[in-house]
C-alpha cells in the first residue's frame, strides 16, 4: 500500500516528460513545419524556443551570447578593448531588441572602504552607460546603480576573486520605453 502513492507519482512524471518533445506535431525536421500551431504564437519560433538562450530577443541569449557584464582594472572605471568589444555587442543587442530596459550595475572588489567603492561602482556603471549611449541607445532605456562591495560574484582575499568582482553588469528587463 505504501507504494502505490510512489507509482502514481512516476506514471505521472513519465506522462509528463512524454509531452516536451517540442517536434511532436511537426514532421520530423526540427522545423515544426506543418505543425499544428507553430509560428502562431506557441513559442516556438525558427528552430527555438522564445525566452530560451537559443532565441536571439531573449535576455537568456544577451547574458550567455552577448555577455552581460565587462571587467575593470584594479582602481579603473576605463573600458577596456574586450570591454568596448562586449559593449558594442550589447547596444547592438539593444537596438534590435527596443522592447528592453537595462540596468547598468557598478561593482567594486572588496578592497577599500565601503564609500570609495560605492564612488567607484558608479564611476564603471557610468562609463558603460556612456559607451551605449554613444552607440546609439537611447538613454531613456538606461539606468545606473552602484553596489559597490555589496554584492560580490566571489568571496575570497585573492586576486582572482577580485578580478571577478571589478565589473559593471547590464540587466536586461522587458519594459515600456520611455
Amino acid at each position: 500500500m505504501t507504494y502505490l502513492p510512489k507509482v502514481l507519482m512516476l506514471v505521472a512524471g513519465l506522462g509528463l516528460a512524454a509531452c516536451t518533445n517540442p517536434d511532436r506535431f511537426g514532421a520530423g525536421d526540427g522545423t515544426g513545419a506543418g505543425g499544428a500551431g507553430y509560428g502562431n504564437g506557441s513559442g516556438v519560433n525558427g528552430g527555438y524556443l522564445d525566452g530560451s538562450a537559443s532565441d536571439p530577443r531573449s535576455p537568456a541569449y544577451f547574458n550567455q551570447a552577448i555577455g552581460d557584464r565587462v571587467l575593470f582594472a584594479v582602481d579603473q572605471s576605463t573600458l577596456s578593448a574586450d570591454a568596448q568589444a562586449t559593449l558594442d555587442a550589447q547596444a547592438q543587442w539593444l537596438m534590435t531588441n527596443s522592447d528592453y530596459l537595462a540596468v547598468i550595475e557598478g561593482h567594486a572588489d572588496e578592497q577599500g572602504t565601503r564609500e570609495y567603492n560605492i564612488a567607484l561602482g558608479a564611476r564603471r556603471a557610468n562609463a558603460v552607460m556612456e559607451y551605449l549611449i554613444s552607440k546609439g541607445v537611447a538613454s531613456g532605456r538606461l539606468r545606473q546603480i552602484s553596489y559597490g562591495k555589496e554584492r560580490p560574484v566571489e568571496v575570497c582575499s585573492q586576486e582572482a576573486c577580485y578580478a571577478k568582482n571589478r565589473r559593471a553588469v547590464t540587466v536586461i528587463s522587458m519594459g515600456m520605453t520611455s
